[in-house]
């Protein structure tokens, strides 16, 4: 009777694992196109996303053998609670803690990127990572390097078979397990989104008021849903301690000169601070940049300068508006999703 208990409780137990495996299986939805979003650039066909190249591309994420010394992940400039931003660095800290010269970018709705980069000096997410592994002040290493040490550490020669059938490790396989990951980081679920999906609160009076400013002085280059409409863009900033000229180190058309891919407003609360070289560190300073500040250069955009006058004319009742409506973009579910962070590997 005992033995036969045993063997009861040990076939209860092993159902009940296998069930937990299946319904972790089954609760992986890969990605998924948020209704009032437009189609993916990315093309997804070329890289389907499952649940064992999600999770590798995780780990890589936030793997510091992807630097020279062991010390830098993309994580480490790419930090979640900052809506993937160096929260606090003007520009990124990158290898040494050697300085680099812009501001990290936020990753989000990549799937919807033409080109990446301020500069869009990389036109297809399985290539962005090269770029900071390569580079000497971020992670300083070779891809060859990095290959070799995957190799030759576990666990992912196995992660690597799971996800594509064989323990062999590429650079192929290493970017695409990468952009898996990351296309997976969709921001979708801020007040914004359920205003527009009609699926919670109405925008307050103060909120719609800014929405409509919005609409009116800002969503041209802002476009939605994304917030970005993917251009480049001189927006009168001024040159900067660098003279970094933007567009221009990869176009080399004199016309490029201080154009800047147009940043998303998605969740500013939390990817302070802003612009290109993190010069304004509130948005209340940039809406004072757009409403007084606007230097009048050879390249910059028209839509900044009406009937001979640089800048956008708000008063300050309008940027406080323009505030509260920007403040409806955040989306709090995406900093915290368990999904993406370090912690639930």
């Amino acid at each position: 009777m005992h033995r036969l208990q045993l063997i009861l409780i040990t076939g209860f137990s092993l159902l009940l694992l296998a069930c937990s495996k299946s319904d972790d299986i089954l609760a992986f939805i890969g990605f998924k196109k948020p209704a009032h979003f437009p189609a993916p650039v990315y093309k997804l066909e070329n890289n389907p996303v499952t649940q064992e190249g999600f999770e590798l591309g995780r780990k890589l994420f936030y793997e510091s053998r992807l630097s020279r010394n062991n010390t830098v992940s993309c994580g480490f400039c790419h930090l979640q609670t900052a809506a993937f931003t160096h929260h606090g660095h003007d520009v990124s800290h990158g290898i040494d803690d050697r300085l680099g010269s812009r501001n990290s970018p936020p990753i989000m709705n990549l799937a919807w990127n033409t080109t990446f980069m301020w500069d869009g000096g990389v036109f297809d997410l399985d290539l962005q990572p090269i770029v900071p592994i390569t580079n000497p002040v971020e992670m300083d290493e070779t891809v060859e390097n990095v290959l070799n040490k995957l190799r030759n550490t576990a666990p992912y020669p196995a992660m690597f078979k799971k996800a594509f059938g064989t323990e062999e490790i590429t650079t192929a396989r290493m970017m695409k397990a990468l952009s898996q990951f990351m296309v997976m980081l969709v921001s979708d679920q801020s007040k914004y989104d359920s205003v527009i999906r009609k699926q919670g609160p109405v925008f307050t009076q103060e909120e719609q008021q800014g929405y409509t400013l919005f609409q009116q002085k800002c969503s041209s280059c802002h476009k939605e849903p994304l917030f970005t409409d993917q251009s480049f863009r001189n927006n009168g900033i001024g040159t900067g301690p660098n003279n970094d000229e933007g567009r221009y180190s990869v176009s080399l058309n004199a016309a490029d000169k201080y154009r800047f891919k147009v940043p998303s407003l998605r969740n500013l609360a939390y990817t302070a601070p802003y612009m290109h070289d993190g010069r304004m560190y509130t948005l209340n300073a940039v809406l004072h940049h757009y409403t007084s500040e606007v230097q009048d250069m050879a390249t910059l955009d028209p839509l900044l300068k009406q009937n001979g006058v640089p800048g956008i004319p708000l008063s300050a009742n309008e940027q406080q508006y323009l505030l509260a409506f920007l403040n409806t973009l955040n989306d709090r579910h995406f900093i915290t999703d368990k999904r993406f962070s370090e912690e639930s590997q």
